[in-house]
């Protein structure tokens, strides 16, 4: 089922999506790299930035998915693309508190971190729901293209 917000017959979301997701992973193992050591410089700092890329990139992601999700009839796998995306704006805005309470105090770390690790797996129920949208439902995939 293709979807309107693509280049070139390719949709848009799933390439700004790894921007997201590597920005909180990266975020979220800097801050154990951090823990492990001991040694909060300058891995708070690489955990604040990356976050921040990973909020910026999930924004940039969230505009063509909501114009893919307008677009797909009501049913199942509207209803599969809803919970996809009220997990990733629950994960946004989580690291949006998770960046400002990192602002304010970069070395308090305790909150920040439980933050992280909770967000990054609300992010592999949200990775599962989108792959099931892609790999059982078609959303993205031009049925239509010659192999």
């Amino acid at each position: 089922m293709k979807t309107p917000a693509s280049i070139a017959g390719h949709p848009i979301h799933p390439m700004l999506v790894p921007i997201a997701i590597g920005g909180f992973v990266i975020s979220f193992a800097a801050d154990l790299i951090a823990l492990a050591t001991g040694n909060g410089n300058p891995w708070n700092t690489v955990a604040y930035y990356t976050m921040i890329g990973g909020i910026l990139g999930a924004l940039a992601a969230a505009i063509p998915g909501l114009i893919d999700l307008l677009s797909l009839p009501a049913g199942f796998t509207k209803s599969i693309a809803i919970k996809h995306m009220s997990i990733n704006l629950l994960v946004v805005a989580i690291y949006v508190a998770n960046a400002w309470m990192r602002h304010g105090d970069p070395q308090a770390l305790k909150v920040p971190m439980i933050l992280s690790l909770v967000t990054v797996l609300m992010l592999l129920v949200s990775g599962w729901l989108g792959g099931k949208l892609v790999f059982e439902a078609g959303v993205g995939v031009d049925t239509g293209a010659p192999r």
